[in-house]
């Protein structure tokens, strides 16, 4: 209200303090003003009598006038990992004409959120929305018209994270690439401009610098979007990544933002609980295959062997063999002492030949 009663205060076609201080040196000078302010103006010395020709400083390209208001909202509700704050935290550091909020409530409705961006005097929304604690949407609206998309945001990759070459001046402005299909389909071609107006950082913007050395591209493959920041290196003009770096799968384009009729519906999306519940009926599948099978080859074995008739032709190439006369023992053999030290048996061998020769000799 204080700056209000001092502009109502101020005459009409006034000119500020800085400004009218400029104007009366300028007339003092003979020097009119330009319109854009007064600029520096140098007169070189006399030489024999003869003035020099003046000259002026233009003013640097910085002094622009700031028309794009665009402002982009970023933040997400409660139950977000570590990976997706990193990430929300890497493209408020890439967007110098973002601005962040608390985190809000999963209770609240979506539709709280134009009002939020109404407060903070954002016109853009990009919104986390987190599910399951595993499951990561990501909401891209024009606040508070519309329209707005809904993606499912997989293989997330932070700046932190990945290990890259590339580096880019903080608040510089970027290049936006699309691939060409953002021109042949009509609801690429509306994300083509959703995009561009949120990414795209303002010219002039105060909080951001008038050098373009990194570029966003936007690349559609296997009915998804990637997403891919690379570095302008100036001497080749080759790109070196600098991430971050995620993939988007399209889910549905509203009219409104955040709800209102559908326009667009991605046929080839397949929910996170749809695909989880595939692979456990494709590991329980497998599990009962082994099993069939285990059981197939326990009836086999406990089955009956089936007897199989004798072949005639076995029998040619055998020859038969002599049969040896059968000889039957009536007398029993003779046990041979068990000795495990050998000096005794040699003792008893030669008891046994004492006795022979005795035997021998009386004979």
């Amino acid at each position: 209200m204080a700056w209000g009663r001092m502009a109502a205060k101020r005459k009409r076609g006034a000119l500020p303090a800085g400004k009218a201080k400029r104007a009366r040196s300028a007339a003092s000078t003979g020097e009119a003003a330009p319109e854009g302010g007064p600029r520096e103006r140098s007169v070189a010395p006399q030489e024999n009598g003869i003035p020099a020709q003046e000259y002026s400083i233009p003013p640097p390209v910085s002094q622009g006038k700031w028309k794009n208001k665009e402002r982009v909202l970023i933040f997400s509700s409660r139950g977000i990992n570590f990976r997706t704050r990193h990430l929300m935290q890497d493209l408020r550091t890439l967007m110098p004409h973002s601005k962040a909020d608390t985190k809000m409530d999963r209770k609240d409705q979506l539709f709280v959120i134009n009002e939020v961006c109404e407060m903070k005097n954002c016109n853009k929304c990009i919104f986390f929305e987190a599910k399951k604690k595993q499951d990561l949407y990501m909401w891209f609206s024009n606040t508070p018209q519309g329209p707005s998309a809904k993606f499912l945001v997989q293989n997330v990759h932070t700046l932190a994270e990945l290990k890259m070459t590339g580096n880019c001046l903080r608040g510089s402005r970027p290049l936006l690439s699309f691939d060409p299909i953002f021109d042949q389909e009509p609801h690429y071609a509306l994300l083509k401009e959703l995009f561009i107006q949120i990414f795209s950082t303002p010219q002039y913007h105060p909080k951001s610098q008038p050098f373009v050395d990194h570029v966003f591209t936007f690349t559609v493959t296997d009915e998804r979007i990637w997403f891919r920041n690379y570095q302008i290196i100036e001497e080749d003009a080759s790109l070196v990544e600098i991430g971050p770096r995620f993939v988007l799968n399209l889910i549905k384009i509203f009219q409104g933002s955040f709800g209102g009729p559908t326009l667009y519906e991605n046929p080839h999306y397949q929910s996170p609980n749809m695909h989880r519940r595939l692979v456990r009926l494709s590991v329980a599948a497998k599990f009962r295959e082994k099993q069939q099978v285990k059981e197939v080859q326990m009836t086999k074995k406990k089955g009956t062997k089936v007897l199989v008739e004798e072949d005639p032709t076995e029998v040619v190439f055998e020859t038969p063999a002599e049969e040896k006369p059968v000889e039957i023992q009536l007398v029993k053999p003779e046990s041979k002492p068990i000795v495990k030290d050998k000096k005794k048996l040699r003792k008893i061998q030669r008891k046994k030949q004492k006795k022979l020769f005795r035997t021998e000799g009386s004979a």
